[in-house]
C-alpha cells in the first residue's frame, strides 16, 4: 500500500517504537529513529544488536512486530514498483550473476528503472573499467562489492542503503569509493550506511546512531558522539627519560605551561589526542556486548 499521510518532507525515514522478536527475544526494542533527506547516517552497532534487522524492516524485506515505519513516505513491507524504483540497497553480496559481465549486469538492471543512470558512468565511478567485459564469476572479492555499489546506484535512488559497502576494498578503493558517496550526497541521495569501519563513519557520516540490545544508545555527530567533544584530552609527552600524560580539559593551557617549563624549546615527543570515535564507541556498547560472539540479527 503505498501512502504519504502523515510524512514530514524534509525525512526520509521515520521510525516510531520499533519491534521485532524472534521467539521470546526482542531483536528491535522501542527503537525511535528520524533520518533527513540528504543526510548521510551511519547505524553502528555490535553483531548481534539489531542493526540488520532493522535496515532490513526499512528495505521492506523483513515484516516488523510493532511501531511504525515510514520510508520515503511509505510503509516499505509490502510496497510496490513505485517506491522500489527510489530506492537503491547494496547488499553483502549480489548471487545469480556469474555468467554475465559487470556491463551486462548493469545494463539489465538499469531496464528495471524509469531513471536510470548511465551505464558507462557507472562502471567509471565504481572502478570497474579494467573487469566490465569480465565474466563475475572471475573477479575477485573486491571487483564484486564494487559491481554491487554499482548495482545499488545504477537506478538513481532517492535513498541508498549501504551495507558494510567498501569490504574488500583496498585503501585507494576506499577513499574513490567514500568521495562517490559524498558526490551522491551532494545531488541530494539520502544515503543510510551501516559499517565496521569507523574511520568510514567519520568520514562520511553527518550523524551516527550507536545501537545495541535493539535499543538507541547515542545519537550525534561523529564528532559530540557521547559527549567525546567534552571529554578531557590526554597531553603527554617525555621528560627526564619517561613518558608523562596529563588529562586536561584545557590542553592549551598545559601546553603552554609546558612550554614555559622547557623555556620555550620543543617539548619532546609532545601528543595531544582526545578520545577517538572507535574509543566512544566501545564504551557505550561494553555493557551489551557479551564475551561470546553472537549471531547476527
Amino acid at each position: 500500500m503505498y501512502k504519504r499521510q502523515g510524512h514530514d518532507p524534509g525525512t526520509a525515514i521515520r521510525i516510531r517504537g520499533l519491534t521485532k522478536r524472534y521467539g521470546s527475544r526482542r531483536a528491535v526494542d522501542g527503537l525511535d529513529l528520524d533520518i533527513r533527506i540528504g543526510e548521510i547516517f551511519a547505524l553502528l552497532g555490535p553483531n548481534g544488536a539489531g542493526k540488520t534487522t532493522t535496515v532490513e524492516i526499512l528495505e521492506g524485506f523483513r515484516a516488523r512486530d510493532g511501531g511504525e515505519v515510514s520510508v520515503l513516505g511509505t510503509e516499505p513491507y509490502g510496497a510496490g514498483r513505485a517506491h522500489r524504483s527510489r530506492v537503491g540497497v547494496v547488499l553483502q553480496a549480489a548471487t545469480g550473476l556469474e555468467l554475465l559481465t559487470p556491463r551486462e549486469a548493469l545494463r539489465s538492471t538499469a531496464k528495471v528503472y524509469p531513471d536510470a543512470r548511465d551505464v558507462e558512468e557507472v562502471i567509471a565511478a565504481t572502478g570497474l573499467a579494467e573487469v566490465a567485459d569480465d565474466r563475475v564469476g572471475k573477479l575477485s572479492g573486491g571487483q564484486r562489492r564494487r559491481l554491487d555499489v554499482a548495482l545499488g546506484i545504477i537506478g538513481a535512488p532517492e535513498l541508498l542503503f549501504l551495507d558494510e559497502p567498501t569490504t574488500g576494498f583496498d585503501p585507494q578503493a576506499r577513499r574513490d569509493f567514500w568521495e562517490l558517496i559524498r558526490s551522491l550526497a551532494t545531488q541530494g541521495t539520502t544515503i543510510l550506511l551501516t559499517t565496521h569501519y569507523l574511520d568510514e563513519a567519520e568520514q562520511l557520516a553527518q550523524r551516527v546512531g550507536v545501537i545495541a540490545a535493539g535499543r538507541l544508545l547515542a545519537l550525534d555527530t561523529p564528532a559530540d558522539l557521547g559527549g567525546r567533544a567534552r571529554e578531557k584530552a590526554s597531553v603527554s609527552w617525555e621528560e627526564g627519560g619517561e613518558r608523562h600524560t596529563v588529562h586536561s580539559a584545557e590542553p592549551t593551557a598545559e601546553i603552554a605551561r609546558l612550554a614555559a617549563r622547557f623555556h620555550g624549546t620543543e617539548i619532546p615527543a609532545l601528543t595531544v589526542t582526545r578520545p577517538s570515535l572507535e574509543d566512544t564507541y566501545l564504551a557505550l556498547i561494553a555493557p551489551h556486548v557479551e564475551p561470546a560472539a553472537q549471531e547476527r540479527v
